[in-house]
């Protein structure tokens, strides 16, 4: 474990890279995305302070996802261990949870519930990121996002 400073825009894992690190934010703002074949951007996980972020697949498989700091961070680098993760299964279990819900609302859910889920899952980082990040990670154009903070100011 060692803790270190990230720089906005330093990158801390890129998709095919060995999968052995998990990222605790001891303050700053992280995210995993991936880039599609078109060379689009989307947002799987936003990691604010007091967030893990990680690729989940096995130690010895290659990482799907890209992490980057959004913003000048402190993180501490874990080795990934599945031992010690399981001892921590509270936030083993948070982390599972805001998963399912989000795959749960990006298959049913409208896209005005699911900026709402966003603005109750995120509440810190709203005027952190760019909408175009926002409107990634929600799975719908910047313009569909506009159109629904427009409405809702009515």
């Amino acid at each position: 474990m060692r803790q270190i400073k990230v720089n906005k825009g330093d990158i801390l894992q890129k998709s095919g890279d060995l999968n052995i690190h998990i990222y605790k934010v001891v303050s700053g703002l992280l995210r995993s995305f991936t880039i599609d074949e078109k060379g689009k951007e989307h947002i799987f996980m936003f990691a604010p302070e007091h967030w893990t972020i990680a690729d989940s697949q096995p130690k010895e498989k290659p990482c799907d996802l890209f992490i980057d700091a959004l913003e000048d961070s402190v993180i501490i680098v874990l080795n990934k261990d599945i031992k010690r993760e399981s001892q921590n299964i509270g936030a083993f279990i948070k982390r599972i949870a805001v998963l399912q819900t989000r795959v749960i609302m990006l298959m049913s859910f409208s896209a005005l519930k699911r900026y709402e889920h966003f603005e109750e899952t995120y509440p810190e980082i709203i005027q952190r990121v760019t909408q175009k990040m926002i409107a990634s990670y929600l799975g719908i154009a910047p313009e569909t996002l506009s159109k629904i903070k427009r409405e809702r100011l009515k």
